[in-house]
């Protein structure tokens, strides 16, 4: 029995910045004092606060420091594990009630205090390589009572009453997707797993992974179950090696527990998973483009219909979901589909994991009830806007989404109110903007990434979006005219219309979005050759104030192409033809004397 545990975030983003160390320096110190009986050290998932990392929560105080580093683990281990005493300057700040000096329950905090964790329940709590954590928070429990207590049906109209639909971006309601499989004849059936997360930003079904990988093995077991299939794959990308290794633990430790394989808990069902590994290809997110590049083949969409419940993976009967829509499932077996469906809004049941980043003060993960406003994730749990800036959109749905504006800033969140406004769900990837950001830019750069991510099978989406982006290109450098706003939006049109899968459909979401709601930009761009947010260089120029320029030769010494000329204590000049927009002379400038338009 330990009288102290010692949790460390053991994701990514927290890994990345040092984590490892500082847990490697704690098992040195707790041995140094002879307390590695006494104290429990807990390597987690993510805690979902990735901006304060490394994280380090201590109970049973429930002390959350952050930022730790190995310099700090001495003083944490000689004042508070031996003398009781909290290390206050290491507390994360909004978990101290400063009116008492007492520490928060994190529920408490701005952070979490809106937040319902359903499909994040275990990750930051339990240790993820140790199957008996995961057992001792009613885990594999949902697969039992499936397995002794439900026939399959009964398990598809328990979805279909929760109204669960997809979290990996289309919303298809999980129940009716399970049915179509189902009620398809023949023994050989496939449950995949899309863990082939690819959105710029986004990183909700990784930190799943990496924090709770049994939640992932116990719902396709009962999605097996459900549909009558036996074998599943996983498709995770190569690119998360942390994932992928407590994948592989957590499936073996599942087989040497009678969990996986040969008549599951004595039920005489046989279900197993082995785990495949993408290349990056973005296109290999769409089902069908997955689902060939399990087969071995290049990942390249097929034509739907026939959809993958009736001919997927090996033209065979298939269901697939992604990590987070898996996650939800064995809680709704356990606590009933009424209790899930309590949560959110009349069309959009439970909770949704997003991925905030950008321009906000705590990036990291959050799990919110649908419904939630965009306002509430910015300003309340994301800690609002840094530097005092103001919001000014945010993207949902990556490549495939749209920017909303701050006019829609109280919409509540879920699939079909994006939707009306122009942008989606998508996987839950939640970039915020404010008015340094070009909305002109921001639809360029989300473009380009589907230029590079398209597979080329189809024409619309090969060529179409080449052209969007290269429309895109010129008025970011000043060369656009009024008649390239309207080819972008009959070209967003035609590849809407005619690209095969979902990657080409939605390509041009971006660029219309932003086109909606920023189109005064758009018109900067191209009629006044001026760039509102001084963002795009093309646009630019930088100039000397004479009347402020103290000639101390800084700005000329600073120029990497002798773009500025001058003598020393008189007014320096740069020359345009020469400038190349790099900016290392505002940078440089300690009198105010240069400026960017």
């Amino acid at each position: 029995m330990y009288r102290a545990h010692v949790l460390i975030c053991g994701g990514t983003g927290c890994t990345s910045s040092g984590s490892m160390k500082v847990q490697e320096a704690l098992a040195a110190e707790l041995k140094a004092y002879g307390l590695e009986d006494e104290i429990s050290i807990v390597r987690t998932g993510c805690f979902g606060l990735c901006e304060n990392g490394p994280v380090m929560i201590v109970y049973p105080e429930g002390s959350f420091y952050s930022r730790v580093t190995p310099e700090d683990v001495k003083e944490i281990v000689s004042e508070h594990l031996l003398k009781g005493r909290i290390v206050q300057r290491l507390l994360y700040k909004d978990s101290v009630d400063e009116d008492n000096n007492t520490i928060k329950s994190l529920d408490e905090t701005p952070f979490y205090k809106k937040q319902k964790r359903v499909a994040l329940r275990n990750c930051g709590i339990i240790n993820p390589e140790i199957i008996d954590e995961y057992i001792a928070y009613d885990g594999y429990q949902a697969l039992g009572k499936v397995l002794t207590e439900m026939k399959p049906e009964d398990v598809i109209e328990t979805l279909k009453a929760s109204g669960l639909r997809g979290r990996g971006g289309a919303g298809f309601p999980t129940g009716v997707k399970w049915s179509f499989a189902a009620v398809q004849p023949g023994p050989d059936k496939f449950v995949c797993c899309n863990a082939d997360e690819g959105d710029p930003g986004a990183f909700m079904d990784r930190s799943v992974l990496e924090g709770d990988p049994h939640v992932v093995i116990e719902a396709m077991t009962i999605a097996g179950y459900a549909i009558g299939a036996h074998q599943g794959y996983i498709y995770v990308r190569a690119e998360y090696p942390i994932a992928v290794k407590r994948l592989k633990i957590a499936i073996g430790q599942a087989r040497e527990y009678g969990l996986l394989g040969k008549d599951i808990l004595g039920s005489g069902f046989d279900f197993d998973l082995d785990i495949r590994l993408g290349a990056g290809a973005f296109v290999c997110g769409e089902e069908t483009a997955l689902m060939t590049s399990i087969e071995g083949k290049r990942g390249e969409p097929r034509p739907r219909p026939p959809f993958p419940a009736v001919k997927g993976l090996f033209q065979k009967p298939t269901i697939l979901n992604n990590v987070e829509t898996y996650a939800n499932i064995p809680q709704i077996i356990l606590k009933g589909p009424e209790w899930f469906a309590s949560m959110g809004t009349e069309k959009s049941k439970g909770t949704k994991v997003f991925a905030l980043g950008g321009k906000i003060k705590n990036t990291g993960l959050v799990e919110i009830p649908m419904g939630t406003t965009l306002r509430e994730v910015v300003e309340e749990i994301g800690g609002g806007i840094p530097n005092g800036k103001k919001f000014k959109a945010a993207q949902t749905g990556g490549p495939s989404g749209g920017c909303i504006p701050a006019e829609h800033f109280d919409v509540p969140i879920d699939y079909d109110n994006l939707i009306a406004i122009g942008s989606m769900m998508g996987s839950g990837g939640l970039i915020v903007m404010d008015e340094d950001n070009c909305m002109v830019d921001i639809a360029k750069f989300f473009l380009e990434f589907t230029v590079d991510e398209s597979c080329g099978k189809c024409t619309p989406c090969r060529i179409g979006t080449r052209r969007m982006h290269e429309i895109l290109d010129r008025i970011t450098k000043g060369q656009g005219t009024l008649e390239d706003l309207d080819k972008l939006e009959e070209l967003a049109k035609y590849i809407k219309a005619n690209s095969l899968c979902g990657l080409g459909q939605t390509a041009p979401n971006p660029v219309l979005s932003t086109m909606r709601y920023f189109r005064d930009e758009y018109i900067a761009h191209v009629v006044e050759k001026r760039c509102p947010a001084g963002v795009c260089k093309g646009l630019l120029s930088y100039t000397i104030d004479p009347e402020k320029c103290k000639g101390c030769t800084a700005c000329y010494r600073k120029c990497p192409v002798e773009a500025i000329s001058g003598t020393v204590k008189q007014p320096h000049v740069i020359d345009q033809s020469k400038c190349i927009k790099c900016g290392s002379c505002l940078d440089t400038c300690k009198f105010g004397a240069i400026t960017k338009k």
